[in-house]
């Protein structure tokens, strides 16, 4: 059945046409612009391995995120870098995506959890890259490269992700706040052993979470004070899949930008609403921003802008790349996809 349903994509790749990469069509919003005939993923599904005890899972691509994270919930267990769902992911389109939820800045990113992925390129040839240990993970590592391409690279058949047990100890705070001091007390706390694992500013309030050894989070929390935050497993779900009120209220057709910058950048005078996470690594901005002036000012401050939902997107989406660097990816296109078969403009406009 599995060698039956490779066959079928690799016919479809070698027709040589233009084709839209989709699983549980739960991103299409992400990236620039959906064209190409859609090459479903969903029936390449399931679980292949899962070795508990070697903290290691391998799923088909077309198996929904849903899927994967229940089968680790019965082992108290979980991914978590928290790949949003948004209603329907799978685990080939986490991966494409390459997304990460409210732990990131304590965990890593979906990119760290990748330890080793199977896909098909431009030209029908299925390759491995990686391993299912992290000892297997050396030189130029093609799996995490992967990882956030948004599938323009190539079609991920199965990936090998590394899973950490669920912590015993849990605690959500909050802190009424500015935003100034609010990323100052965030900065400060993270050079401290704190067992800190994620942090959300909004609206004068500044909410953390506290996971690990339970001795760790009861010391922590006596040392910080602050308020216990009601139906705290709610709100970090809301973060997560973006069902929170920042994310849905009555402006939802305003953009939706993503501010990726240095955690001890100070408030940035831009006109909208702000949400901030990661320690202040992550800032999300709805409003009218002018996009240049917009992506000049995360330029100064040493990040970058990504038009993450609605908006104009003739602009670009992502931050525009310098010369050399849009010569690596014009190269790795033409290495994995030379022909132009997959996902079209749904990075860059160029390739």
């Amino acid at each position: 059945m599995e060698e039956d349903q490779i066959s079928l994509f690799r016919t479809r790749i070698l027709e040589r046409k233009p084709l839209r990469i989709r699983g549980g069509s739960s991103k299409d919003f992400y990236g620039g612009p959906l064209a190409g005939d859609i090459l479903d993923t969903r029936a390449h599904a399931g679980i292949v391995s899962y070795e508990p005890t070697e903290l290691v899972i391998t799923a088909r691509c077309g198996t929904p995120l849903a899927e994967l994270e229940s089968a680790l919930a019965a082992r108290r267990q979980f991914l978590a870098c928290e790949p949003p769902r948004f209603g329907g992911a799978t685990v080939g389109g986490a991966v494409a995506a390459g997304l990460s939820g409210p732990r990131r800045a304590a965990v890593g990113s979906l990119r760290d959890f990748v330890l080793g992925i199977r896909i098909m390129d431009g030209e029908g040839r299925v390759l491995r890259f990686g391993g299912e240990v992290m000892k297997n993970v050396a030189g130029f590592d093609v799996s995490r490269l992967m990882t956030g391409a948004l599938g323009t690279l190539g079609l991920v058949l199965d990936v090998s992700l590394k899973v950490l047990p669920l912590p015993v100890g849990d605690a959500s705070l909050r802190f009424e706040m500015p935003q100034d001091k609010a990323l100052v007390a965030l900065n400060r706390w993270a050079g401290q052993p704190l067992p800190l694992v994620a942090s959300c500013w909004q609206d004068g309030v500044l909410s953390i979470r506290l996971s690990g050894a339970q001795a760790a989070v009861a010391a922590a929390c006596g040392k910080l004070g602050g308020e216990a935050l009601a139906a705290a497993d709610e709100f970090w779900n809301g973060l997560r899949e973006q069902s929170a009120a920042f994310f849905t209220g009555p402006d939802t057709d305003a953009p939706l930008w993503r501010l990726s910058l240095p955690s001890v950048v100070p408030p940035l005078e831009l006109p909208g609403d702000t949400l901030i996470e990661w320690g202040g690594a992550q800032r999300w901005l709805r409003g009218d921003a002018d996009a240049a002036q917009l992506r000049q000012a995360a330029a100064v401050a040493g990040g970058h802008a990504t038009l993450f939902r609605g908006g104009d997107k003739t602009g670009g989406v992502f931050a525009p790349l310098q010369p050399a660097l849009m010569e690596v990816h014009r190269r790795l296109k033409q290495s994995f996809d030379p022909y132009g078969v997959f996902n079209s403009g749904r990075m860059y406009s160029e390739f």
